[in-house]
């Protein structure tokens, strides 16, 4: 039996099992819209930009699992995915991204909105591909999603040309697909994981440093248990954070920048360094050369690509976290390190993260006050200091998760992220966690989210700066505070450092901006009303509500290894 493209498109992504599909129309891809018109199975959520459109669905994949799924249309509609597509490949995060194209015979000729999205996007996914031929659709859809979900997952790219949408052909669409060159490993080398336990068994100061990885494996449960059998203490990058309960005695803390003093003193002074899942990024390794620099570094990834490009490791294994932790817990057995955790806890006793130097409403209390009410819940968060005060302060285990840009570090991931997670998680509680810089990159998706009906429940920071750039402006720039103060207007003094001054009215006016799209808003100046404007969010059943939490201006994220310096250099306290 034929059937027209656009028809098999459909049919596809039923059979994917997709239910929810992210998608801006434009001239390009208005037959993929039309044949989605009426569908039951698949409910079609219409952003109001691109770059939103697909932190919305990355937002959904990473809360829910699933492979998220986007459609927009050719040109600008194409290039405004960009950068989500990169924030989801830095993350590994399964997105299959449909972009409408120009009919085939126009390709290469500068067509209206013609852009060459599979050259623009083949360095930042993990497949791109335009079908060129109709009999190819079903079998190229079949494997983006295939590919997405696979091995290390991410985004992949697949461009329509608007002939090959209206084209008849078989509608054939494959139960199973083989790639040649594409085998993803599901093994684990036993005689690399026997080398691996021989080695942690003679460790007296071993630490589990542990990625994002472990939480795509969704191996919390068996890192739980490793770490139990073994008693060797575990550090999280931002990303790995919540593969452990945050309560549990053998959890340390983050590593890294903004990681906590035991942290980072821990891996400098560790014998065993044993990672699993994480890149060693240049956020968490400080300087390179003083990294672990006495251990005998272990290393367990799924991507052989990431096993030795930034540090040298020791011991390589290739395999999936699940895989490897599992085959571990065989001959797991407790270690004699009772001196060392007691050296942990000591430190972390002596050297807590807190922000008592400020006086009022500080990060710190409102991140407390959402542990302590909202416990069956999904956290979002922007980047800058919002993102780092929530990574230190944040409490979770297996009923709150963080979902948060990692590799990246994109502003105005947050809110869109936040209605991607909600939509895919309709019983639990989202809250939001942002800044008024990351805040505005994303705002207008305040009428997704009404228009939705979507009772998110957004926490502004409010400071008046780019906070992060600000902080860094403070410490290291001898405070030029150079384009960061979001109160800034042509006729104040531009070098202005008087706290005393009259500074203008901050813009815009949150409170009044939510009220304006029927979204609820509250604004927090004391400690005394953070319940209240928790409980008065919580009545909101149907709309967000934007609580705008106004902050000590100049509060800092403490403690800080500035960048190039060693993990053992931290800053304490500014």
């Amino acid at each position: 039996m034929e059937m027209k493209g656009t028809e098999l498109f459909v049919k596809a992504l039923k059979a994917e099992g997709v239910d929810i599909l992210f998608g801006y129309p434009g001239g390009m891809a208005i037959d993929l819209f039309d044949a989605l018109y009426g569908e039951k199975d698949i409910e079609l959520v219409l952003p109001r930009h691109e770059q939103a459109l697909i932190h919305e669905a990355d937002g959904y994949a990473r809360s829910t699992g699933k492979v998220g799924v986007c459609l927009v249309t050719s040109g600008p509609g194409a290039t405004n995915l960009v950068t989500g597509i990169a924030t989801a490949n830095f993350d590994s995060v399964p997105l299959v991204c449909f972009t409408g194209q120009v009919a085939t015979n126009l390709i290469g000729n500068d067509a209206f909105q013609e852009v060459d999205i599979v050259g623009i996007t083949r360095s930042i996914c993990k497949y791109a591909v335009t079908v060129r031929d109709r009999r190819d659709l079903g079998t190229i859809i079949k494997k983006a999603f295939y590919i997405a979900r696979t091995g290390k997952p991410g985004p992949v790219v697949v461009d329509i040309p608007k002939d090959i949408q209206q084209a008849l052909g078989d509608d054939d669409y494959p139960e199973n697909i083989m790639i040649r060159g594409y085998k993803p490993n599901n093994n684990v080398h036993a005689g690399q994981i026997k080398r691996v336990m021989e080695v942690l068994k003679k460790a007296k100061t071993p630490v589990l440093l542990i990625g994002g990885g472990v939480n795509i494996a969704k191996a919390s449960k068996e890192l739980t248990k490793f770490t139990e059998m073994t008693g060797v203490p575990v550090i999280t990058t931002i990303m790995g954070k919540g593969a452990i309960p945050t309560g549990h005695q053998n959890y340390v803390g983050n590593i890294g920048m903004h990681g906590n003093y035991a942290s980072n003193r821990a891996i400098s002074e560790c014998d065993v360094l044993f990672s699993i899942g994480t890149r060693f990024n240049d956020r968490i390794t400080g300087k390179i050369s003083e990294f672990a620099k006495n251990a005998t570094i272990i290393h367990i990834d799924i991507d052989s690509a990431s096993i030795s490009r930034n540090i040298k490791v020791d011991i390589p294994v290739v395999a999936d976290a699940k895989s490897a932790l599992r085959m571990m817990l065989k001959t797991a057995e407790p270690l004699d390190i009772a001196d060392w955790m007691g050296a942990i806890q000591e430190w972390k006793k002596a050297y807590p993260i807190q922000m008592n130097q400020y006086k009022g409403l500080t990060p710190e209390l409102i991140i407390k006050r959402i542990n302590q009410t909202f416990t069956d819940s999904i956290i979002t968060t922007d980047v800058g200091q919002n993102q780092m005060w929530t990574t230190q302060y944040i409490e979770l285990d297996e009923n709150r998760q963080l979902v948060t840009s990692g590799g990246l570090g994109t502003m105005g991931y947050g809110f869109p992220a936040a209605i991607g997670a909600k939509l895919g998680n309709p019983g639990k509680e989202v809250i939001c966690i942002t800044g008024d810089g990351g805040m505005q990159m994303n705002i207008q998706e305040m009428a997704t989210a009404v228009a939705m009906e979507l009772p998110i429940i957004i926490c502004i920071f409010n400071n008046g700066y780019l906070g992060n750039v600000r902080q860094w402006q403070e410490m290291f720039f001898n405070k030029r505070y150079s384009a960061t103060c979001l109160q800034y207007r042509k006729s104040c003094e531009r070098n202005c450092l008087d706290k005393e001054k009259c500074c203008p009215k901050y813009s815009p006016d949150f409170i009044k901006l939510a009220e304006s799209y029927d979204a609820k808003g509250i604004r927090v100046e004391n400690p005394e009303d953070i319940d209240n404007a928790f409980a008065e969010a919580r009545k909101n059943k149907y709309a967000p509500t934007v609580i705008e939490f106004i902050i000590e201006r100049e509060a800092n994220v403490l403690p800080i290894v500035p960048g190039g310096k060693p993990l053992s250099e931290m800053i304490m306290d500014c």
